[in-house]
């Protein structure tokens, strides 16, 4: 079993695509046993992300490990035609990752802010408090939402722009589904290059036998340049950054390498040339070293990164305005269904089947009245103005940011969900102070609406790859919209649960606090912007600039953008691995041959992902365990020396059994 052929290009003028399951039949998709696996995968996952996110500051994707174990369970059960139940485990149970993101980039921020304290130790915000339901509901109603906003755009993202996006993670997990189901050659292809993708990194983070990251600073030019000029290149040497790469494409890669080149190779180091001797402190964090004295990672952290932010929200305002005629037409049918009683049309194939708009547009003014009251009386603000305006910044940004999140994880697998978050946090900081709120119940309630939009943003990101996958396989898009909402609420009552106890166990500031790495970052900006601090505008206007620069020349703005925002060492090897798929799928003057060839390599570059993704899981217990196995001294002597080595051999690996395929 495989998926058509056409599955990840574009149509002809005239073709459609005919998913696994025939849209003509009905197939068990939800049954008491895909909700209650898809339930115990979400508590699960929710419990382990959560736990590991905070303790040890490594977040884990976990749609791929739930597929893989969902493959696993209806097997041992011997579970006939269970394909499609598959998909509605993988696609409640993926609700965990999202709401982990959510939740644990923003909310933690509160604990952290409480116990900061002066010199004398005394408490500084000591009427700072937030409790367990405000937590809840944070990050329930942000989920909600964002199912809520994404679905009327299903259709145009996994159907009118099919094939033009790659979906690197949903065409991973996609494989994981099929192959299991069916076995045969691509199944052992899977299995093959997912123990050595999962064997390789697994090496890597676990023994250190070499460097996850190669540097241009392992060379005594290269860290004079980085010194100096504070121009520095790297390199993620991970299998499955690799095959995330291939899937992308060279398209796309290369456009955001451009991006990431432009900050590594020329903004970081203008910035140091023209403001070297200043400190800058846009913030006013109490930031006091000057740009001189930075690291370029530094400076990329505190400067350069508010530039790809700045890209990447202007980008996503762009989008909304082009997919304007998607927004029209859904409101459109609303307003149909509203005059029409909301019938369902008799034509509609199932695997077209929405929940209907008329019930999309009620829901959404339920939630947000509901976010509304949980604003106004849950303690959140002061009083109904502030509620309202709140409920205004979460709406619009929520729906602003929404089709950026799917476009971003459409592209690229990687959503920039903190970068937004910051944006929203400075936004509302800033609207809250102006209406009167500000100090320890700004700070407070700048997290909580912080919180709601992460969600928001993360969830509707992942979703977009759950309806993909059902797109290519074929199950009813309604159902698994349906069910999302169970997830939702599962995953946000467990997360908010493990924090509440990480918090008492371990708190957030101390000697064995918890990481938290984002969570410290977002209370960095949410207590000077309460206290009068400022906000870094001009970076961010000068990444709206440049979005608007390269719309105008027709070049794709929201992948540059993310390369701006996303470390270099993460992009470069997605270059590589598109460099691959384009090489793999040229080399024949025979057209199928080449399809043949670069689906292999799809399946190869999933099984990287697959096993890259499950043995993370596993290196972050063992590393939250203390079982510590790393070979500290010979990482640091040799680790980059040797890291191409492997890597160059995983790079033939993909290339030469990808030549290998034969066309059928």
């Amino acid at each position: 079993m495989s998926l058509p052929e056409n599955a990840q290009r574009e149509l002809r003028p005239g073709e459609s695509y005919q998913p696994l399951l025939s849209p003509e039949k009905k197939y068990a998709e939800v049954t008491p046993y895909s909700v209650l696996m898809g339930l115990a995968m979400v508590i699960l996952f929710s419990a382990a992300a959560a736990y590991l996110g905070l303790k040890v500051g490594q977040v884990f994707e976990a749609a791929i490990p739930i597929a893989i174990i969902a493959v696993g369970v209806s097997g041992a059960l011997k579970k006939n035609s269970a394909l499609a139940q598959n998909v509605i485990i993988q696609s409640i149970g993926g609700c965990s990752g999202a709401v982990v993101a959510g939740a644990i980039f923003t909310l933690p921020a509160i604990y952290i802010l409480q116990s900061k304290t002066d010199a004398a130790g005394n408490l500084l915000y000591p009427d700072l408090q937030v409790n367990f339901m405000q937590m809840v509901f944070s990050s329930l109603l942000g989920g909600i939402l964002g199912i809520l906003f994404l679905i009327p755009f299903r259709k145009y993202f996994v159907k009118e722009m099919h094939g033009k996006y790659p979906f690197p993670e949903a065409t991973a997990t996609t494989q994981v589904l099929v192959n299991g189901e069916g076995g045969g050659t691509g199944a052992k292809t899977l299995l093959v290059s997912g123990l050595i993708g999962g064997l390789y990194d697994f090496v890597v983070s676990t023994f250190g036998l070499w460097s996850e990251t190669v540097s241009t600073t392992v060379l005594g030019i290269g860290q004079t340049i980085a010194d100096k000029a504070k121009a520095v290149l790297k390199l993620n040497t991970g299998a499955a950054v690799l095959g995330l790469g291939y899937i992308v494409g060279l398209k796309y890669a290369f456009i955001i390498c451009c991006g990431s080149l432009l900050v590594w190779l020329v903004i970081i180091p203008l910035i140091n040339l023209i403001w070297g001797g200043q400190v800058i402190d846009l913030m006013n964090t109490g930031l006091a070293m000057t740009v001189g004295e930075m690291a370029p990672e530094q400076i990329f952290k505190e400067y350069a990164r508010h530039i790809g932010i700045g890209g990447i929200a202007t980008a996503g305002i762009i989008g909304i305005i082009k997919s304007f005629g998607v927004i029209k037409s859904a409101v459109g049918l609303a307003a149909k269904e509203f005059g029409k009683g909301g019938t369902e049309p008799a034509d509609e194939v199932r695997t077209e089947q929405d929940i209907r708009m008329k019930t999309i547009v009620t829901a959404i003014i339920i939630t947000l009245l509901a976010i509304f009251a949980f604003f106004g009386f849950g303690g959140v603000v002061n009083n109904v103005w502030q509620a309202l305006i709140a409920l205004v910044v979460v709406a619009v940004i929520s729906f602003l940011f929404t089709t950026v999140a799917a476009n971003a994880i459409a592209i690229v697998g990687s959503n920039p969900v903190s970068g937004m978050t910051l944006m929203t946090l400075i936004l509302a900081s800033i609207v809250l102070v102006a209406v009167g709120l500000k100090g320890s119940a700004g700070m407070a309630a700048s997290a909580i609406i912080g919180g709601v939009v992460c969600t928001a943003l993360s969830v509707a990101g992942s979703f977009i790859t759950d309806l993909k996958i059902g797109y290519w396989i074929g199950t009813t898009p309604r159902k698994q919209e349906t069910w999302k909402f169970l997830g939702v609420a599962v995953s946000a009552v467990t997360v908010c649960g493990v924090m509440l106890i990480l918090n008492k166990t371990y708190g957030f500031v101390g000697d064995q606090a918890l990481v938290a790495p984002q969570a410290n970052a977002m209370a960095a900006v949410i207590e000077p912007m309460m206290n009068g601090g400022g906000a870094p505008w001009l970076l961010y206007g000068i990444g709206a600039l440049i979005a608007i620069a390269l719309t105008l020349f027709k070049v794709p703005a929201l992948p540059f953008a993310l390369g701006m925002f996303i470390p270099i060492d993460l992009n470069l090897p997605l270059l590589i691995g598109g460099a691959i798929s384009w090489f793999v799928g040229s080399r024949s003057k025979d057209a199928a041959l080449n399809a043949a060839r670069q689906e292999k390599g799809t399946l190869i570059a999933s099984g990287f992902i697959a096993g890259g993704a499950l043995m993370g899981v596993v290196s972050a217990i063992l590393k939250f365990a203390k079982v510590d196995w790393f070979l500290y001294g010979w990482e640091a002597s040799w680790g980059q020396a040797v890291a191409l080595i492997p890597f160059i051999g995983i790079i033939a690996y993909i290339i030469l059994s990808s030549l290998k395929a034969e066309k059928e």
